[in-house]
């Protein structure tokens, strides 16, 4: 499987390792540059910004969000533009759930 991942603080660091260890294709970006570096010394690629991670999958794309569920907004209101129909997006932190679903009805009404 191919999937962005943003986010490599302590969580999303070990659950890229996991998935790099498994087998999959992980394209990594994080705003701290050393971070994304250890993705490719374990065996993945790491995008400069979070447009170069959305432009380097192809539709249907899979893109996990681990960060803080402070920032999610903010990320999610970057890479909506770069999406398409048919993309998944997981936000694998801890938002509260009626955040989660406001976030996913406004990704529907989108495309």
């Amino acid at each position: 499987m191919k999937l962005g991942y943003i986010g490599l603080g302590k969580m999303g660091s070990n659950m890229v390792e996991r998935l790099l260890e498994k087998g999959h294709d992980v394209i990594a970006f994080d705003r701290n540059v050393d971070a994304a570096q250890e993705v490719k010394k374990k065996g993945g690629r790491a995008a400069d910004t979070l447009g170069s991670l959305i432009a380097t999958l192809a539709p249907s794309r899979l893109i996990w969000i681990m960060v803080p569920y402070q920032a999610v907004d903010s990320v999610l209101q970057e890479i909506a533009p770069l999406l398409a129909a048919g993309d998944v997006v997981i936000d694998g932190g801890n938002s509260p759930y009626k955040e989660s679903v406001r976030r996913a009805q406004e990704l529907a009404a989108r495309g």
